[in-house]
């Protein structure tokens, strides 16, 4: 006979767990099957009498009812599955509707959090929450864990899970439980989870790439990039893995999916079907993917990317390394720009209309993503002015004191009861009308580059006009004397197509429809040809002209001119980067 073991429900995290589940989505079937499937032909199921299976955020049911179905076959060993859910009327209708497709199962449902459990794993002699039973480890665990960031989590649970986990930086619970079902999951066991793929690619993610490459024998990572596989504006990835006694093993297999608009090659019914196949496929509701496939490199190192390697994608980053005389990062420092958390006060448009004459004395020019423009920015479309009340004294950056500009003391005085609202700068020893994130303010008057965080095409354009760059931009000023032709240089080679292959290659980290992520990170490793070999020189004054020219018509032609001597730079031409 079944059973059903509903224990009580831990209440410290209730109301975190009902913000989650306002915006809860449950896993497609389509992808609960891709992933069941996975795991079956990496799990070893022979001569096994018996198979512990979980799923510790359990939800709709999906993911069980696909692995039980994907085990018909494959196995005779008696199956129990053990359940986590803090939702009482998901877990019961999972419960049901398992009942009623496989009635042979054993089933011990849980209704509380999975993370105190995996807390007891290791620890032998813990008296547990969840029954009277000793905790074993589990053969099969498939999951999709919950997704909520620290800002929804709170500061409290944030800090306890980074505490109890081990978590660095900004803390999202799937991490918690991806290192939670590492201290549960059998040695021989495996796994197949579904996870947000941000964590291969940001800087942030370097701890948990790390520890899952520490903790579980990676077999396959399937990056799912765009295919809008949820309705969350979340971007999936299913890792499947071993447990921790499978560590000596080539690299892991690696597969990506993004949109493209390429011709396709090949035909598929849905984003899934895809994935069997190469280069561009079309599915029926006609969208078009780009599927990679090749090997998991992490460079050795936790603080590197995942990527997909491949013999030709190494040979042709290899040739780009020789080619290159240094890197974006060896020109100067990457900075976000400035950061007020009160733009409505420091940030405007219509100070002209609003004060005439009178316009308060601390205003600057402020460039922002809305003028962004490739090589020069598009100032007459959304001219804005930002009240910079900063200065450098002898070197040092200090508020400046506003007896000094009356107009400017009078206006924040209007704003004061809102400024002072940032408890967090006043708590920070910072005076009430300071910018929360400044910056240097004497950097502002240098030649500088700036570029969008988030954009399809690279967007890069050089400031001469000595603007503030705002929060939703990042810039690079040169830190050496009379450096102007490396940032020249490197507006040219960041605008390139060849900037986007080697991105694409390097890193890979995409948004919906091919949108790309330009932060420090990646910027910072963009390559530089010799600045001394007469083509550099001349790719300097190409990228000059396209700016002086001011978006004319004829800057689509230098541009195709100027993106195919940044090719030659490197030692290749675009027809021979690798797909």
């Amino acid at each position: 006979m079944n059973q059903v073991f509903v224990h009580a429900e831990d209440r410290r995290y209730r109301n975190v767990d009902v913000e989650k589940a306002r915006g809860v989505t449950y896993t497609p079937p389509a992808l609960a099957r891709f992933v069941a499937e996975r795991m079956i032909e990496n799990a070893d199921l022979e001569g096994r009498d018996a198979l512990a299976v979980l799923d510790p955020a359990i939800g709709d049911g999906a993911l069980v009812l696909a692995l039980l179905d994907a085990l018909r076959g494959k196995t005779g060993a008696r199956l129990r599955i053990s359940a986590f859910d803090t939702d009482p009327v998901a877990l019961d209708g999972a419960a049901r509707r398992i009942r009623e497709r496989h009635p042979h199962v054993e089933l011990d449902f849980t209704n509380g959090d999975f993370l105190d459990f995996a807390l007891l794993a290791d620890d032998s002699d813990a008296p547990t929450l969840f029954g009277q039973r000793a905790i074993q480890p589990f053969d099969l665990v498939i999951a999709n864990p919950p997704y909520v960031r620290t800002q929804i989590l709170g500061a409290d649970r944030a800090q306890w899970l980074a505490r109890a986990f081990g978590l660095e930086g900004r803390v999202d619970l799937y991490q918690a439980f991806l290192l939670g079902m590492a201290r549960v999951l059998a040695p021989t066991g495996t796994t197949g989870v579904i996870v947000s793929n941000r964590f291969m690619t940001t800087k942030g993610g370097g701890m948990l790439r790390g520890a899952l490459r520490q903790r579980f024998s990676l077999r396959q990572v399937w990056d799912l990039g765009d295919t809008r596989l949820f309705d969350a504006a979340v971007l999936p990835a299913v890792v499947i893995a071993r447990g921790a006694s499978g560590h000596a093993q080539a690299a892991p297999f690696f597969a990506s999916a993004y949109e493209a608009k390429d011709a396709p090659q090949a035909h598929a019914a849905d984003a899934i079907a895809a994935l069997g196949h190469e280069g561009i496929v079309a599915i029926a509701d006609g969208r078009r993917f780009h599927v990679r496939r090749g090997l998991l490199d992490d460079s050795g190192s936790p603080q590197s990317v995942w990527r997909l390697a491949s013999r030709a994608t190494d040979e042709w980053l290899a040739e780009v390394d020789r080619h290159a005389w240094g890197r974006f990062g060896d020109i100067g420092k990457i900075r976000v720009g400035v950061k007020t958390c009160a733009d409505k006060v420091f940030i405007r448009e219509d100070w002209d209309e609003v004060f005439g004459t009178n316009k308060p004395e601390l205003l600057r020019p402020l460039t922002t993503h809305h003028v962004a423009g490739r090589f020069r920015a598009m100032m007459a479309a959304h001219k804005r002015e930002i009240l910079y009340p900063h200065e450098v004294v002898q070197g040092r950056r200090q508020p400046v004191e506003l007896e000094r500009f009356p107009r400017s003391d009078a206006y924040l005085q209007s704003h004061r009861r809102t400024l002072e609202r940032r408890s967090y700068v006043l708590e920070a020893g910072r005076r009430w009308y300071e910018l929360w994130v400044p910056q240097d303010p004497a950097a502002w008057s240098a030649p500088k580059l700036v570029f969008r965080d988030i954009s399809e095409r690279p967007t890069f354009w050089m400031d001469m006009s000595g603007a503030v760059v705002n929060g939703d931009c990042y810039w690079l000023a040169a830190d050496r004397e009379n450096a102007i032709d490396l940032l020249w240089l490197a507006a040219a080679v960041a605008n390139s197509t060849f900037a986007e292959a080697f991105y694409d290659r390097c890193f890979n980290n995409k948004l919906y429809a091919g949108r790309r992520r330009f932060i420090t990170q990646y910027v910072e490793r963009f390559p530089l040809p010799d600045p001394t070999m007469p083509l550099s020189r001349d790719i300097v004054a190409c990228a000059r002209a396209i700016h002086e020219a001011d978006h004319a018509p004829s800057v689509p032609q230098l541009e195709r001119d100027l993106d195919e001597r940044v090719w030659r730079a490197f030692g290749s031409g675009i027809e021979e980067v690798p797909r």
